[in-house]
């Protein structure tokens, strides 16, 4: 772990704080000759960088030395085992796939609760691609990527 001065430490903050982690304007506290090395020492570190247009802007680096998760970026969550959240998704990744009809006999869920949860805890928590298509002898089926 990065040790970190009191002035870095707010300097930072200050910086994870504002959109777009642009270092300027300065905290008021930081003045004169401190600013020089602030930076510099913050630079030989990785946690600040100049973007492409030449603005001084904190990096991944900063946001992990004040345990501050990086904006932009939503962990990917595992699934979870033995659970009805398993059966589903070995239901969708069948070639064939599986109709709200199959999951619902499977899981005992309504058909609003399957179609809340492909698009809830499927697409948006675990970032799977859930696809769908009109089969005229099943209905709507859903598919996970082998």
């Amino acid at each position: 772990m990065i040790q970190l001065s009191d002035t870095q430490r707010a300097f930072l903050s200050a910086a994870c704080a504002r959109e777009g982690g642009e270092v300027l304007p300065l905290p008021a506290h930081i003045k004169g000759g401190a600013v020089t090395k602030v930076i510099a020492s913050l630079a030989a570190k990785g946690m600040v960088e100049e973007d492409g247009a030449g603005t001084l802007v904190v990096t991944a680096a900063a946001f992990a030395a004040l345990g501050l998760e990086v904006p932009g970026t939503n962990p990917v969550r595992k699934a979870r085992v033995g659970t009805k959240q398993e059966a589903l998704i070995a239901l969708l990744k069948r070639p064939e796939g599986a109709s709200i009809a199959e999951i619902m006999a499977v899981t005992n869920w309504q058909a609003h609760s399957v179609r809340g949860f492909i698009s809830g805890s499927l697409k948006k928590t675990l970032g799977l691609v859930v696809t769908s298509e009109k089969v005229e002898t099943r209905g709507r089926i859903y598919r996970l990527p082998a």
